[in-house]
């Protein structure tokens, strides 16, 4: 069963409005929520996928403590076009 082998990692995303790209409003988000995860819920891993053409969602994982693991090449299709999926990691200090 899978909830029993993947219970200790969580999968985020995250979304924010083109108005509010710029001001450092995810990157926050992101840490503060990645800090409350690790202190509220039995876990030892969250991770996030992230398309290759969106270097400023990198940047914001990066900033918020996590690391660049793996690139899954051709993983997704977006707007008819073939693109890798980065995947961002953060484990348990």
């Amino acid at each position: 069963r899978l909830r029993d082998i993947y219970k200790q990692t969580v999968a985020l995303t995250c979304w924010l409005g083109e108005p509010y790209w710029g001001q450092g409003i995810a990157t926050e988000v992101v840490a503060a929520f990645s800090t409350y995860l690790f202190d509220h819920l039995d876990i030892h891993r969250q991770q996030a996928g992230v398309f290759s053409t969106n270097k400023a969602a990198m940047r914001v994982l990066e900033k918020a403590g996590f690391h660049k693991e793996a690139v899954h090449q051709h993983k997704v299709m977006k707007a008819g076009h073939l693109l890798d999926e980065h995947l961002f990691v953060k484990l348990r200090p």
